[in-house]
């Protein structure tokens, strides 16, 4: 799912292309995209671009009257700029928002259609969809403590529900988390005050580099290559390779469609947490540490 540094890349792009522009015309490949019925999709068509807003993982369009286009991508929804007019064809397209100057594409891949798009008149109707996470950029180590502490929940879970940090999900929550040397399973009620301000800085610092990156990407074309996996990350997607910081293993836990990425070295004190896939195979055998778990490997 593109998460804020996505978001920032998308949002960057876009105002090059469509702030200041008149929507010409919306089509809908899929009627399932559209969430809502008043105001009806129409009313946007003629109206200029004034503003582009994200919001948590959505990128929200504002025309001329105070109306708001707002589009959830999702995991597998994607954002394409193609030449005006262009042609909704294939079964994962599903919009097309024409400009003068070109047309906005969004496909989705796969069977299972969860991307959304919602249209809002003025800013109370924006705000409901809002999960209400603070914006770590705009709020002080104060607030971020407070807001992480309101649940005694694993670092993991904190970072990525929309109602305690806007924008970040399984993929910068992992980064984030190496990068302040914490594991995922830490209660947010266990920190100390000086793991509590490392998490804080490791959060800007992590956002902020990456944010960078993908703007940096999107000055050269539109970020057409939005994925939860980058070669330059240091743990996501990078189980079984070695760390960046000190060369050990990356490790992984698994669950449902899920996988959390950390070096045991540097977060865990040594120690491998439970895959629940695995562990419940292996019950008391499966390795508690590194070296363990090099021994069960041998076997």
């Amino acid at each position: 799912m593109p998460e804020l540094p996505d978001i920032a890349a998308y949002l960057g792009a876009l105002e090059r292309r469509i702030l200041g522009q008149p929507i010409v015309r919306v089509r809908l490949a899929s009627a399932f995209l559209l969430r809502t019925a008043q105001p009806p999709l129409e009313s946007a068509e003629g109206r200029t671009v004034r503003e582009l807003r994200r919001i948590g993982k959505r990128i929200a369009i504002g025309v001329d009257g105070d109306l708001w286009l707002v589009l959830h991508l999702m995991i597998a929804g994607r954002l394409h700029w193609r030449a005006p007019e262009a042609k909704l064809a294939g079964r994962q397209s599903l919009a097309a928002f024409d400009f003068p100057n070109g047309s906005l594409m969004l496909t989705e891949a796969g069977s299972k259609r969860r991307a959304s798009l919602h249209v809002f008149s003025g800013e109370d109707a924006l705000r409901s969809v809002d999960p209400g996470g603070i914006d770590v950029f705009a709020s002080s180590l104060g607030e971020f403590r407070e807001a992480l502490a309101a649940e005694n929940r694993t670092l993991k879970r904190a970072l990525t529900d929309p109602r305690v940090l806007s924008g970040i999900g399984n993929a910068y929550s992992d980064e984030i988390l190496h990068a302040a040397q914490l594991s995922p399973i830490t209660l947010t009620h266990k920190l100390k005050p000086e793991e509590m301000e490392r998490l804080y800085d490791a959060t800007r610092e992590t956002l902020t580099l990456w944010i960078d990156r993908l703007r940096a990407e999107a000055e050269a074309g539109f970020p057409e290559k939005v994925t939860a996996f980058r070669k330059d990350m240091a743990v996501h997607g990078r189980f079984g390779q070695p760390c960046p910081r000190c060369g050990e293993t990356i490790q992984r836990i698994r669950y449902a469609d899920n996988e959390t990425n950390y070096c045991a070295r540097c977060q865990t004190g040594g120690k491998v947490l439970a895959d629940r896939s695995l562990s419940r195979l292996l019950g008391a055998d499966w390795p508690r540490t590194l070296d363990e778990l090099e021994a069960l490997k041998r076997r």
